[in-house]
């Protein structure tokens, strides 16, 4: 049985983004929870966080919202947003565990630093947390290398760039 892959952009509240925005979150959150509390988020805390991301940032003219499906199914995604005249970020990248294992994560790769070329970026970064051990592996085999800390926050721990070159 085949599995086709299709990447497009969506606008960050259309229903799919929303879902997998939702998934993502509370993936990522539920992670921190248990390592730091030992509990799941709580149902509030996890409803305050989705909110407060709307993700515009990831909206035209300077960013752009990917979202994969599998076999017609929206099943991951991975933002792009551009920081200044050659560097773009990369934001949200993300599987459905029962999309992982299958190509998906190179195809949406490979689309995101797509996308941070269309917007003349020559270099793609990004922030992330230590624990989320899959996303890192991810990285550094798609050619990212640490770089030193180019923002802060709470949940920012290790940061990632990538030159990019001419596709």
């Amino acid at each position: 049985m085949s599995t086709t892959w299709t990447i497009s952009a969506e606008p960050v509240d259309s229903p799919a983004a929303t879902a997998l925005w939702r998934a993502y979150y509370t993936e990522v959150s539920d992670r921190w929870y248990l390592k730091e509390t030992g509990r799941s988020t709580e149902p509030q805390e996890l409803e305050r966080g989705i909110a407060a991301e709307s993700g515009e940032s990831l909206r035209g003219p300077d960013g752009v919202l990917l979202v994969a499906r599998c076999d017609g199914e929206p099943v991951g995604s991975a933002g792009v947003r551009r920081l200044d005249t050659t560097t773009c970020e990369l934001k949200r990248v993300f599987l459905l565990p029962s999309a992982r294992g299958k190509g998906g994560a190179t195809l949406l790769m490979d689309a995101a630093e797509e996308a941070a070329r269309s917007f003349g970026a020559r270099r793609l970064v990004l922030d992330t947390r230590l624990d989320l051990i899959e996303a890192r592996m991810l990285y550094v085999k798609r050619g990212f290398a640490e770089i030193p800390a180019y923002n802060s926050g709470a949940y920012q721990e290790i940061w990632y760039g990538k030159e990019l070159t001419a596709a």
